[in-house]
């Protein structure tokens, strides 16, 4: 029995990742700066800008699943990631412990096309530049074979239990409980990819099987081709017996929202991904591990059902 340690325990994919982890009976460390006491588990509380915490967290560990989330602002970013990439290389190195890295597709920039693990880095954002920059401090550790590492990339995601941290789930699902129309970004008639996380959570228990997953970038599964919000709302609509209409909110809206909000501010520059086809391949994961991602239609009826059973 392994012992998994995942960093940033309180977050949407470590929540979604902790049962796939229990019911293969491997040992779990959670660690966040205010940790959950969950039976059967460790919970360490660790700051992860702060070397010494970290190294303390994962001590012991076989495999780190690095899943954290900052504040999303593109100057705590950029001030932030390198420090934590650092530590968390460094602590898993002198733990001798193996690194998983939940990564975005923020680096990839604005692609025609579909998107994959060869596709080369051309951030359009300062999020995007970050992330590139952690990225490939984390592959020359792997290149040099100092630490034994992946990357796991996905895009946004829905899926039962998945609230604020969705697109999805606050403008579709939520607003569809409500008894609300769906609203969606810029254009809803281009296709959008979605991870389900139910998918993206076993894909990385997976990955941290496989010997020879290590070394490498890795898309986790997502169905091609991705529909368009139009499709992906009349599928909720269904599941949710709710009206089949959307309110597309348009970029001079989203702009005058943002003087408000600050997290809607922060979105801005990552609207290319919903003003275009956004297309995320998944198939080198699929093909090597046998894998067939959960249909949108499987995915969506699951979704809704927890939402429907909600107070």
């Amino acid at each position: 029995m392994a012992l998994h340690t995942l960093l940033g325990a309180n977050g949407t994919i470590a929540s979604a990742l902790l049962p796939v982890l229990q019911a293969e009976g491997q040992q779990v460390r959670l660690v966040s700066r205010a940790p959950k006491s969950i039976p059967g588990t460790e919970s360490i509380a660790a700051d992860v800008l702060d070397y010494e915490q970290v190294l303390h967290a994962v001590k012991g560990s076989d495999i780190v699943y690095m899943l954290v989330g900052i504040q999303y602002n593109a100057s705590v970013w950029e001030r932030d990631w390198p420090v934590i990439m650092r530590n968390v290389i460094n602590a898993c190195k002198a733990a001798n412990a193996r690194l998983i890295f939940f990564d975005n597709a923020y680096m990839y920039g604005k692609v025609d096309g579909d998107i994959t693990e060869t596709t080369p880095y051309r951030p359009v954002s300062r999020k995007g530049k970050v992330r590139a920059g952690v990225a490939q401090m984390l592959e020359a550790e792997m290149r040099s074979g100092a630490l034994k590492g992946i990357i796991a990339r996905a895009v946004d995601f829905y899926g039962p239990g998945v609230t604020d941290k969705s697109a999805a789930g606050v403008l579709v699902f939520a607003n569809m409980k409500k008894g609300k129309k769906a609203q969606w970004f810029l254009n809803a008639d281009v296709p959008r990819a979605y991870n389900y996380t139910p998918d993206a959570a076993r894909a990385l228990y997976m990955l941290s099987q496989s010997e020879a997953a290590f070394g490498q970038i890795w898309h986790l599964p997502c169905v091609s081709p991705a529909l368009t919000g139009r499709q992906f709302i009349q599928l909720a609509a269904k599941e949710m017996g709710a009206k089949n209409s959307v309110t597309v909110l348009p970029k001079w809206l989203l702009k005058v929202i943002g003087w408000f909000n600050p997290f809607m501010r922060e979105m801005q520059e990552m609207h290319y991904q919903d003003a275009f086809p956004f297309r995320f391949s998944s198939a080198k994961f699929e093909k090597h591990f046998h894998f067939t991602p959960t249909s949108y239609e499987a995915g969506v009826k699951a979704t809704a059902q927890w939402y429907l059973a909600q107070p």
